[in-house]
């Protein structure tokens, strides 16, 4: 074979190669634009439950991820995929033990009930810590009063003497340790 010909059929190769990764990339994009289109189909249908949350809840940040894998987050922990097929709706939520499913569907209606009820969970959540938790500024009525200094002899007085206590135990059990690993290994050394 001649040179011409080996390159005339590496141009041709390389040309069909080409082709075809225009082709898979021009199907990835396909698919892409399909699962984003399904996502904001399901985002259309959770606006009236949105609509719904008052003003005052910022705990949810709906919106459409457009990366590698297109999302549709509900908060910042949860998050509506397309499954592999890129018909199925998996609705998950990142934990710290790891990524849960908290419901998977072909059908929109379905997430949309698992996001309310998941909404309605962390609004519950929201109120719960809000009645826990003093809001800032406001000072509960009997600590208000309290000067922060204990009588001696009175119970709250007990934990801070126990406390001291506890330090100096712990000071001179370290400095033991110390000695002896000192003493170790002067003895090692000669």
């Amino acid at each position: 074979m001649t040179g011409e010909t080996r390159q005339t059929r590496l141009r041709d190769a390389l040309r069909r190669a080409r082709i075809e990764a225009a082709d898979r990339t021009a199907v990835v994009v396909e698919l892409r634009d399909a699962e984003v289109a399904r996502l904001e189909i399901l985002n259309d249908a959770l606006d009236p439950l949105f609509s719904e949350i008052p003003d005052e809840v910022d705990l949810f940040d709906r919106g459409i991820s457009r990366g590698d894998t297109p999302r549709l987050w509900v908060d910042v922990v949860a998050h509506v995929v397309m499954g592999r097929d890129k018909r199925l709706y998996r609705f998950v939520q990142d934990t710290r033990f790891g990524r849960i499913v908290l419901a998977e569907s072909l059908e929109v209606k379905a997430i949309v009930d698992a996001v309310t009820d998941y909404v309605a969970r962390r609004m519950i959540e929201r109120e719960h810590a809000l009645v826990t938790m003093p809001l800032p500024g406001h000072a509960e009525p009997a600590l208000a009063l309290d000067t922060g200094a204990a009588l001696p002899g009175t119970a709250a007085a007990r934990p801070k003497r126990r406390n001291v206590w506890v330090f100096v135990l712990g000071f001179l059990a370290g400095m033991a340790v110390l000695f002896g690993i000192a003493l170790l290994a002067a003895l090692q050394s000669v």
